[in-house]
């Protein structure tokens, strides 16, 4: 397992979906995962578990943060979290979005060979 955080925003507009696909490509953006590789397994074997936090996570589009991923089996849960920083003057808000991308895959006994 794989545990890889990331934090994105969005300056103007206060779009959470922007900020929640920022804060993954964040938390995914210092990170090359070759265990599929290592293990002779398909990369789309990865079963990928991502919780944004951010504010208004009901207005989050998670097949658009799920889009962020290349390959894996993608879950996206939303819950209420981050930061809404309105401007002065009350018109817009800049929004923090957290992610926390968990990353596991399921390997056959006989991939594992001798570590069985």
């Amino acid at each position: 397992m794989v545990l890889q955080m990331g934090q994105g925003t969005d300056i103007h507009g206060a779009d959470s979906t922007k900020a929640a696909e920022r804060a993954v490509r964040d938390a995914l953006w210092r990170n090359y995962l070759q265990i599929a590789d290592a293990l002779g397994q398909p990369r789309d074997n990865m079963v990928i578990e991502v919780t944004i936090g951010a504010p208004r996570p009901e207005t989050i589009d998670k097949a658009t943060v799920a889009a962020v991923f290349p390959y894996g089996q993608i879950t996206v849960n939303c819950q209420e979290g981050g930061l809404a920083i309105p401007t002065p003057d009350g018109d817009d808000s800049t929004l923090l979005a957290h992610a926390a991308v968990v990353v596991r895959m399921n390997v056959p006994d006989e991939a594992l060979g001798d570590a069985t």
